[in-house]
């Protein structure tokens, strides 16, 4: 069984994009959003997968993730996925050790921007950048799941997400 063990955080300020190493445009929909588990579909570039991830909250989740043919995947975001996809940049920064991924989101969702550390284990120390800002990882509001059903332009109040 596949564990995934990620940490999400807000941004303090914008000096995170002076240690950009890569970006990559990023489009996923949700087959499905159901109380076990999300099925999603996301391409990059000309690569695309499916993911299966337990809904459960918090840093620690089952994952499941297939790559697929970049076609099936795009007619199943263009006929089959839930309304409005997430559209985003993704923006790899490496940081004394760890590789953090910071989405930069665009479409409905346009505004926010979280960053993501993937770790080994629950308890594995890493280091904060000086950029890093309030952690979000048990506020579901910032999973992308609820980011496509709740889109970050319709929140009323809470928006800490830099713009």
């Amino acid at each position: 069984m596949a564990i995934e063990i990620e940490k999400k955080f807000l941004l303090a300020d914008e000096r995170w994009r002076a240690e950009v190493t890569e970006s990559a445009p990023m489009r996923q929909g949700y087959l499905n959003r159901e109380q076990r588990c999300s099925v999603r579909v996301r391409t990059s570039g000309k690569q695309a997968w499916l993911n299966i991830k337990s809904a459960t909250i918090g840093a620690q989740r089952q994952e499941f993730e297939y790559e697929i043919p970049l076609e099936d995947a795009d007619c199943m975001l263009d006929t089959l996925s839930h309304q409005p996809l997430i559209e985003k940049v993704r923006h790899y920064v490496p940081y004394q050790g760890h590789l953090w991924e910071i989405d930069e989101f665009a479409g409905d969702n346009a505004g926010l921007i979280v960053a993501e550390i993937e770790l080994s284990h629950p308890d594995e120390h890493f280091a904060r950048p000086d950029w890093l800002g309030q952690e979000v990882t048990m506020d579901v509001r910032y999973y992308n799941t609820s980011l496509s059903r709740h889109p970050y332009r319709n929140w009323e109040d809470g928006k800490e997400g830099l713009a």
